[in-house]
This record gives C-alpha cells, sequence and structure tokens, in this order.
C-alpha cells in the first residue's frame, strides 16, 4: 500500500523537494523518484518561458515552482538529463545553459532567482535562440544521437509578435521534440503551430498560472525511464497481403518509435522481432542487436510477406521459441510481446493466447483498420483496456506508440524486496530529519511475510493517540 498522501508528500518535502507536489501525482511514481529507483533517459532540456509584461510578477513565481517540480523529477547529471533555461519577452536571455549546473539542487536554486523581463512576446525569436545557442554543443548540448532526446517544452500566455511556425519546423526537423503549454487567454493556433505531432502529447492548456502545477506529473512521466529494467520485447508483426506494402512501412516506422524510448543496451531493454502470415519468420532474436542504431537498421530491411493471417500459429512461436533461452530470452527478465495485426486471424489464437499470459509474458495487442476487437482483446493481458489499442488508420498508430511507451516500463514497486532496502534507507533519513523538526519521536515497526514490507509511524509530543501511518503493509 501507498502512505496516506499528506505524510508521504512531507517526506518528499523533506527529501529536498521545491514544493509539496500536488496530490494529483502518482504516489508510486514519486514513491519510485524518492527512492532512486526512476531514472529518466538521457536528454537535453530547455524551458523556454515567456516572462512578457502580461504575466504578472506572482504568476511567473508560479512558472518558476513549475520548472522546479518537473526538475525534481529528472535524473541531473552530465551523463544523464542536462538542463537550460531561455527567458524571453521582447529579447531572449539565456538564465541556464545546458552545461551551468550538474546537480538538480543547484538547477532548482537557479531557477528560483530568475526575473521576469515584462517586455513584449517574441516567441519565434526565442525558439531560434534554442535552436541556433541553447541546443549548441557550445552551450553543454551533446553531440546528435538516437540515445539523448533533445526537448524543449515552451511556455507561453499570449499571441507572438512574430513567425513562429517556420522557426519552429526547422527546430523539429533538427530533431528537438517540442511541447507547448499555453495559459488563459494564449492563441490555440500558435501552439499548434509549435508543437511536435501528435498534438495531443505535445499541446497542453491551463486557464491561468495557479493550475500551471497541473501538468507536473505529465512531464515527469515523460521523461521518466527505469532503473534495473530488464526486458526482453518482441514484436510480433503481421505481413499478410492486406496490410500493403506502403502500410508495411509504416508499421517499420511504428516499432521503430517504439524502440527509440526503449532502454536498450546488454543488460536493459533486449528486442527480438517476428513476421508472420501463412507462415512464421524471426528477423532477428533477443540479444542479436544490443544498440538501438542497429536494431532500427535491422527493423528498416524487413522485407514485406505477404499471404495469409495465422496469428495462432505466431503466437505459438512466440511462447515456444522467441521467449525461449535458445532464442535469446534471458532467465528472471520481464517479458513482453507487442502482437501487431491488420485483420481477423485464419486459426484459432485462444489456447496459445492463454498459454502466453500464463507464462507470465506481458501481452500487448495492436489492431489497425479490419483487425478484429475481440481477438485482440483475448490477446491481450489484463487490464484489458491498457494492453490493447486499435485505430482504423495506419497513420495514426504514432498515437498508440507513445502509450506503449509508458506502459513498457517496468514500473518498480518500492515495497518489492529488490528495492525496499534502497527506499527504507531514504525513507530512514526523511524520517531523522522530521523528528529534528517536530521534536517528535519516531518508532519504527518492521514485519515480515509477504505481503507486510515496513511500518513506520510518527508520533507527536503531548499526542500519544495523534497516531498517523507512513508506511503500512504493501
Amino acid at each position: 500500500m501507498i502512505p496516506s498522501p499528506p505524510l508521504f508528500l512531507l517526506l518528499l518535502g523533506l527529501m529536498g523537494a521545491h514544493a509539496t507536489a500536488p496530490v494529483s501525482v502518482d504516489l508510486r511514481t514519486a514513491a519510485a523518484m524518492a527512492a532512486g529507483l526512476c531514472n529518466t533517459r538521457p536528454t537535453d532540456l530547455v524551458f523556454i518561458v515567456d516572462s512578457s509584461r502580461s504575466v504578472r510578477p506572482s504568476e511567473f513565481e508560479q512558472v518558476k515552482v513549475f520548472l522546479a517540480k518537473v526538475i525534481e523529477g529528472l535524473d541531473v547529471g552530465p551523463d544523464a538529463t542536462r538542463v537550460g533555461v531561455v527567458n524571453y519577452a521582447s529579447r531572449v536571455k539565456n538564465e541556464l545553459s545546458l552545461k551551468t549546473h550538474k546537480t538538480k539542487a543547484g538547477l532548482v536554486k537557479a531557477v528560483t532567482k530568475i526575473e521576469p523581463l515584462s517586455t513584449g512576446t517574441m516567441t519565434g525569436l526565442a525558439i531560434q535562440f534554442a535552436l541556433n545557442v541553447a541546443f549548441s554543443e557550445a552551450e553543454g548540448a551533446r553531440v546528435k544521437s538516437p540515445d539523448i532526446s533533445k526537448v524543449a517544452i515552451i511556455v507561453t500566455d499570449g499571441r507572438p509578435q512574430d513567425n513562429v511556425k517556420d522557426v519552429a519546423a526547422r527546430a523539429r526537423d533538427a530533431g528537438i521534440e517540442l511541447y507547448a503549454i499555453g495559459v488563459g487567454r494564449v492563441d490555440l493556433n500558435t501552439l499548434k503551430q509549435i508543437a511536435s505531432e501528435q498534438l495531443d502529447d505535445h499541446v497542453d492548456y491551463v486557464e491561468s498560472y495557479s493550475v500551471i502545477e497541473k501538468l507536473t506529473k505529465k512531464f515527469q512521466e515523460a521523461f521518466c525511464a527505469c532503473s534495473n529494467a530488464a526486458t526482453d520485447v518482441v514484436f510480433l508483426i503481421d505481413g499478410s497481403k492486406s496490410v500493403r506494402p506502403e502500410n508495411f512501412e509504416l508499421v517499420k516506422k511504428w516499432i521503430n518509435q517504439i524502440i527509440d524510448k526503449l532502454d536498450v543496451s546488454e543488460t536493459k531493454a533486449h528486442v527480438g522481432l517476428v513476421q508472420y502470415s501463412s507462415s512464421v519468420k524471426q528477423e532477428f532474436p533477443l540479444g542479436r542487436y544490443n544498440n538501438k542504431k542497429d536494431l532500427k537498421d535491422a527493423v528498416k530491411k524487413m522485407a514485406y510477406m505477404e499471404r495469409g493471417t495465422m496469428t495462432g500459429q505466431a503466437l505459438r512461436y512466440l511462447t515456444d521459441s522467441s521467449f525461449a533461452p535458445a532464442g535469446g530470452a534471458r532467465p528472471g527478465v520481464a517479458k513482453v510481446g507487442i502482437v501487431f495485426t491488420d485483420g481477423r486471424s485464419q486459426d484459432y489464437i485462444g489456447d496459445a493466447a492463454k498459454k502466453a499470459k500464463e507464462q507470465g509474458f506481458r501481452m500487448y495487442a495492436v489492431g489497425v483498420g479490419n483487425a478484429v476487437e475481440d481477438e485482440l482483446r483475448v490477446i491481450a493481458s489484463q487490464p484489458t483496456g491498457e494492453h490493447y489499442f486499435y485505430t482504423a488508420d495506419f497513420k495514426a498508430m504514432t498515437a498508440i506508440a507513445k502509450k506503449l511507451q509508458i506502459n513498457i516500463c517496468q514500473e518498480e514497486d518500492p515495497c518489492e524486496c529488490d528495492s525496499v532496502v534502497k527506499f527504507q534507507k531514504k525513507v530512514e533519513e526523511a524520517l531523522q530529519a522530521l523528528t529534528k523538526k517536530t521534536g517528535g519521536r519516531v518508532e519504527e515497526d518492521r514485519c515480515t511475510g509477504e505481503q507486510d514490507c515496513l511500518r513506520i509511524h510518527t508520533h507527536t509530543p503531548n499526542t500519544p493517540h495523534n497516531t498517523h501511518p507512513v508506511f503500512t503493509s504493501c
């Protein structure tokens, strides 16, 4: 069981949070972050913040709180996530370059000192500055690589006084992923011109600066990748004649979108690829390629099979061969199967789908066009709603890739045996600070058994019956 929000959020505050996190933040994610179990994938991240005269000083303070909270959820470091801040109005000021601060504490402190410029709104100029300067190697950006994300988050509350469409397109073409956050009377069309595809994932609107912190969770999750998450992922791809060659190329791009979001290495994510139609063909097994470039190149070379749709046969191959040690699967590592199909199976899928789930494989089912949703549900793991996806159009598969990206990540439970020692140490440090602050005493009750990991209670002097559980049974 995750601890009750008020005291747990207090613990987060004692562990260094800049401001009390909103209750809307997912507590399991927050717990993993507090325990140091959730690391962000390497990213060069630049905030581009509007401080024009329409942004009142009190509102600008709320923007800074939002920035600080997002930063708190990042794994900040020279080899992890580097953060920069560009402040703009009629002119642009490079407040923090990507090389300025190497620690989270230093970043947060520097953010609190940023002052508004209080003139016009030259959003296009600010994006151009980020493209030319903030994301340059001279300012601390890393050489372009498939393993390092380039991300800019633009926060604005007004209509720009210059052109943003062309410069935003150049930034996206340069490999920078653009998020656009609009506040109040912002021009929504401008946000759409700025943001990367899919717009639903990259455009956000809040009615006022007072509620901008609601977006904290989204961006913490967007950058969060799991540590110690060794995973064997196998794609099972329908190459039947109904897919058609041009759509098969879109499917390959979709696979590579998902690969881009995985932490591919010899010790973490391994990826295998199987294509099927009337027969089954292993394109490459788990463990053959241990970096994203080689994996994506191999996916691009996959030749379209055509013919029928024997999904049941393909599922049997997945369970009997792809996830077998002889097929490159690693013992004791989480297994994830991603099945893509565009039509009704020509053979029975029930037994093979059941076997895959009984063996503990996490199964995702993705259907396009004429795919049968009842079959997708049979293939998918529970809860079904989180493991099967359908779209009528191949061109809409990008949105599915983004949803799968989050769910593939193996979320570590802070109460699992291999995590509780790290987590407990963090909690004990926080409780020591809590005891000093309150003058109270802390009583810790370690319990045994599969369900009981750790109980901690805090007591306030003169109120012996006022006991609040911080951690109870898992």
